[in-house]
């Protein structure tokens, strides 16, 4: 039987989300605190990741009673290989995000499309460099051809490593060599593991790992770098700007438009349309004071830190954004959308829009979103969305609170620049102890979990020990709304960073991007670790993802542990099934990585951990405390 339902205030720390949890059951709106009720008690074997539905001998459930599977599979056989499958399916999301792009690099290197442009062209001249491409003399378009190619090739068969392990410290890319778990081609980890972990191939548990940690690494450092890289070199490289957050930023006298999903192919072309003086036009000829794009998880991510768009929310809000009753449209690209958005659509006026042919939804409109034709869809898209406003009944309109104001936009280069054009002053401000060390924080919700608590607890408690926190993906609107993305939260951080980010103007959580944009932080972390001649096992940095609960989140966690970086989960992935993949993950890897995983609930708890962790790295650096 399922569970009586939580109390509206113990699913949420926030006053907009339980006014719009209120109204869904005011008005018979289902939400995903419903369904996981519903859903619960869950399976114990799925729990501990001892179920296997590989082959149809089974399915089989392993146990103390019954240790083995029909062919012989034990528990840690069968745990390492779900593992292995759960991570690879996050490293194939985030990987192909990255292969779209190059896509659409593609298409404007073969002059398919007017839609979209090469923007950051010394990024691009940059990037090719890196990547072993002649830039001297060239033309813009030659080079970007050669890009393209290169990183199309990263996703194939033929090379022995990716092209973006050029950032990797020596002493990093020697350890890889040395266990076999260099990323060779990111396609190519990725159909090696789902062949391992067919029935009959790989039954060693250790070694099915192995291998999960170069898929990740594959993604890390080429799949999701490859799209952080192409976003900004096709849309812009970040800079810091004002924005705002919470569901306030959706505006009762404007037509609203949410924008939701992943990538910013779609998106960018969606506010292109919306600010065309004609359409501006015809929603005031309605009645509507104008056209207000608004964004939701990780697309709402790219668009506010390179457009200052505001973020209506992150994954736990996106079913309350549409039960605000007046979002006119909702156009999604692809992971992290809930199926349940159709339906909580229709209990509205809202029009849901789906873009890609490999992420459709039943009952959703259909805009089959090309290069070559963005605009021209973009731009139906906005006309649908003026007509719909129309049909809005404003007696059940009810928007709560004020937008909470934010910074956004930061990134390695603006970074850089604001440190004058180098990483050096903030070597110095690491060495001086006044930062003591940095944690990303990343990651998702999850239902189970009292929304956002963990993440902007975990925050707080870090910038408290002159931690500096980059923040990445749904965290981002955790820690906004909390006020901890502006300036003035540094009266909640020590006095070292207080005093260092109070000099640049800058907050002391610094919002790094979408999730995708992990690969910003393993950037950084390469190039402070090749600043000072040492492995990136050796700084005293960390990371974590408290609220997680999808594979994408799996797979960053183990190419940070991968690639030297202590990491925290506020709760475990499904193996405590088996001890040795247990063991492995919490404690072998230290050995074999320099790294590993640990599980803490407790986000005060789990600071400690981090700042002891910092501690030892900053002694094995020769700094003080």
């Amino acid at each position: 039987m399922a569970k009586e339902p939580r109390p509206i205030d113990e699913l949420t720390i926030w006053d907009d989300a339980k006014a719009m949890l209120r109204k869904a059951k005011a008005e018979g709106i289902e939400t995903v605190y419903d369904r996981l009720n519903q859903q619960t008690p869950h399976c114990k074997f799925c729990e501990l990741g001892t179920t296997c539905r590989n082959c149809t001998m089974g399915p089989c459930r392993i146990s103390a009673k019954h240790p083995r599977g029909v062919c012989g599979a034990d528990a840690d056989v069968v745990v390492a290989r779900n593992f292995g499958r759960f991570m690879t399916g996050g490293a194939a999301a985030h990987s192909d995000h990255g292969r779209d792009l190059v896509e659409v690099l593609e298409a404007i290197v073969e002059g398919e499309t007017s839609d979209y442009k090469i923007t950051d062209e010394d990024k691009l001249f940059r990037v090719a460099g890196e990547i072993g491409v002649d830039t001297e003399g060239r033309a813009v378009m030659d080079v970007a051809r050669d890009v393209l190619e290169t990183f199309f090739a990263d996703y194939g068969s033929r090379k022995k490593e990716i092209s973006l392990l050029s950032r990797v410290p020596q002493k990093r890319r020697d350890i890889w060599a040395k266990l076999n778990v260099t990323p060779r081609g990111i396609d190519r980890e990725i159909a090696e593991m789902m062949h391992r972990t067919h029935m009959g191939v790989d039954n060693d548990a250790a070694n099915t790992l192995l291998h999960a940690a170069r898929t990740s690494l594959a993604d890390g450092w080429g799949g999701s770098m490859i799209g952080t890289e192409l976003s900004d070199i096709i849309f812009g490289t970040p800079t810091p700007s004002m924005s705002t957050a919470n569901l306030a930023v959706i505006k009762e006298d404007k037509v609203n438009i949410l924008v939701h999903g992943h990538s910013p192919v779609v998106s960018e072309m969606i506010l292109v349309a919306a600010r065309d003086p004609e359409f501006v036009a015809r929603a005031k000829a309605l009645g509507a004071t104008g056209i207000n794009v608004v964004g939701l998880c990780c697309t709402g991510n790219e668009l506010l830190m390179r457009k200052g768009i505001p973020l209506a929310g992150n994954h736990l809000m996106t079913e309350l954004a549409i039960i605000t009753g007046a979002v006119e449209v909702i156009i999604v690209d692809y992971q992290c959308i809930m199926p349940s958005l159709v339906q909580v659509s229709g209990c509205y006026h809202t029009k849901f829009i789906d873009t890609a042919n490999k992420a459709r939804f039943t009952g959703a409109l259909h805009y089959d979103f090309h290069p070559d034709t963005a605009l021209r869809q973009a731009r139906e898209i906005i006309s649908l969305a003026i007509d719909t406003y129309a049909e809005r009944d404003p007696s059940r309109v009810e928007i709560p609170g004020e937008p909470v104001d934010v910074m956004t936009g930061f990134s390695n280069e603006s970074v850089t620049a604001a440190l004058g054009g180098s990483l050096d002053p903030l070597v110095q401000a690491i060495a001086a102890g006044d930062i003591r060390g940095a944690v990303g924080i990343v990651g998702c919700n999850n239902p189970k979990i009292k929304h956002d608590s963990m993440n902007v607890k975990l925050a707080k408690e870090l910038i408290k020990k002159d931690i500096l926190v980059l923040v990445t993906g749904c965290v981002t609107s955790s820690v906004g709304k909390a006020g901890l993305l502006v300036p003035d939260a540094i009266e909640l951080a020590g006095p070292g960073l207080k005093k260092v980010c109070g000099s640049l103007g800058i907050p002391p959580v610094l919002h790094y991007g979408s999730c995708v944009d992990n690969a910003r932080i393993l950037q950084l972390c390469a190039a402070l670790a090749n600043a000072l001649g040492v492995d990136i096992s050796d700084l005293p940095v960390g990371a974590s993802a408290p609220e997680w609960y999808s594979e994408k989140a799996v797979a960053i966690g183990l190419y940070a542990v991968s690639s030297g970086i202590y990491t925290h989960l506020g709760h475990p992935p499904n193996i405590l099934g088996s001890e040795t993949v247990t063991n492995l993950a919490v404690s072998g890897l230290e050995g074999l990585v320099g790294a590993s995983f640990f599980i803490e609930a407790d986000m005060v708890k789990a600071a400690n951990m981090l700042d002891e962790r910092i501690k030892a790295k900053r002694k094995g650096l020769g700094l003080s405390e």
